[in-house]
């Protein structure tokens, strides 16, 4: 049973279900104007969040969205790896047109440190001709998450003992050049140079770490508004994606409890979003992907689309939209209604495909299996709807929306047994259509 919209909720949390790019940064940013306290709960700076507001284009990647908004509070919790380099950029980055990020950002003492030994690896094993490759950003999420599982890690917190963070960036300086000498056969770092620019960003990463856990906690008992912000999406989560071509951490709902300390019950209202159509960065298996060159409406989509990586710059893989993929990640988010973006990319397009099912070895299958093998095997079976010539691009009342493009909307509200309780018509904040409040 779904929540209903008049319940007072505290905890929003908004995951992709996609294979990320869903626009997740417009729609925290839009959401935040009633949010007290914005969390990013997941991942590192492989992923990117677009916000456009009054034409002016803002990137984010590690600090969370709600920063824009100058009476909310920002927390990078636990689950985050954090690069200490790059985060002290986008804050300066922040700074120069402003925006006041020191005073309103906290980050957990318990978030793993990217290191230069692990941005190293990630490449060298990308690179390395006898491997299969993923498609990483080679910023270095895998093996720092790697060291937080195998408990060599380095922690925010660490940076609070300098004795203790001595004696730990040493075991890990040594292990991690051991693998890029003797295994990558790459000249190793120098533990030195690298330890000297870790004690450089030291300085100016201690005064924003604490216990956001408590923070947390205190501020739900308080009553107030906390907005829980997923990075990349379910189809490449660690354990629920299309593995191996997936991220290094769980995108799904259950890193918003295990990233941030909050509990099950502590989380209110769960927001699914959804391209109008579907999308992906890297290798990996795409059952409904159109060829962005050869194919009109693939090649329409990404060029009107603007189908580019916010953090590599990569062009992505586009195709037509894939219900039994999002059948499959809203019932492992647990998905009370779903956002759709990029609607108004689809207008201009005389008839749009929706794949409804598989047929997998000569059987029909109308959910997914998300093993990349199988996947791969997977011939999309497609629904044709009538599209529509009206443009939608900044539509802000649902009446005022193409007959066509309505009926596309309910047609995957239908199938997938969830309202959409939200449509983006442009890259715009203003440019969408809310259909209920989650706070």
């Amino acid at each position: 049973m779904q929540k209903t919209s008049n319940k007072k909720n505290n905890t929003l949390a908004v995951v992709g279900t996609q294979w990320g790019d869903e626009g997740k940064g417009k729609i925290v940013d839009l959401l935040t104007e009633k949010a007290d306290i914005v969390v990013r709960f997941q991942g590192g700076h492989n992923a990117g969040h677009t916000l456009i507001i009054d034409g002016d284009k803002t990137v984010l990647h590690l600090v969370p969205s709600g920063i824009l908004r100058p009476h909310v509070k920002c927390y990078i919790a636990n689950g985050v790896v954090v690069s200490g380099e790059k985060l002290l950029q986008e804050i300066q980055q922040l700074e120069r047109v402003g925006i006041d990020v020191k005073e309103r950002l906290l980050l957990s003492g318990d978030c793993p440190l990217i290191l230069k030994f692990h941005e190293a690896i990630d490449i060298a094993r990308e690179n390395k001709k006898d491997s299969a490759t993923i498609g990483t950003t080679g910023n270095g999420i895998g093996p720092a998450y790697e060291d937080k599982i195998a408990r060599r890690g380095i922690r925010l917190s660490d940076l609070q003992n300098l004795e203790l963070l001595s004696e730990k960036y040493k075991a890990l300086a040594d292990f991690h050049n051991f693998q890029l000498n003797h295994y990558y056969s790459i000249q190793p770092l120098s533990s030195l140079e690298n330890w000297e620019h870790l004690l450089a960003i030291r300085e100016q990463l201690l005064p924003m770490i604490t216990d956001t856990v408590s923070c947390l906690h205190q501020a739900y008992n308080e009553g107030k508004n906390i907005l829980l912000e997923g990075a990349q999406g379910t189809l490449l989560d660690i354990d629920h994606g299309t593995y191996p071509f997936v991220t290094s951490s769980n995108t799904s709902i259950g890193a918003a409890c295990t990233g941030t300390g909050l509990p099950t019950s502590k989380i209110d209202y769960v927001l699914g979003l959804a391209k109008a159509y579907t999308t992906r960065v890297g290798n990996g298996p795409f059952p409904t992907e159109l060829d962005t060159k050869d194919n009109p409406v693939g090649k329409h989509l990404s060029l009107k689309g603007k189908e580019v990586g916010a953090t590599t710059s990569r062009a992505r893989r586009c195709g037509w939209l894939d219900l039994p993929l999002l059948r499959r990640t809203t019932q492992l988010n647990g998905i009370d209604s779903l956002c759709i973006s990029k609607l108004d990319i689809l207008d201009g397009i005389k008839e749009i495909k929706v794949c409804v099912g598989y047929q997998i070895d000569n059987e029909e299958h109308s959910s997914s299996p998300l093993n990349a093998s199988l996947l791969e095997k997977c011939q999309p079976i497609y629904k044709t709807l009538q599209g529509w010539s009206e443009k939608t691009s900044g539509v802000t009342v649902w009446e005022e929306l193409p007959e066509n493009a309505k009926n596309y909307l309910q047609f995957i509200s239908e199938q997938l047994a969830l309202p959409i309780s939200l449509i983006s018509t442009g890259a715009e904040r203003g440019h969408t259509i809310q259909k209920q409040s989650y706070f």
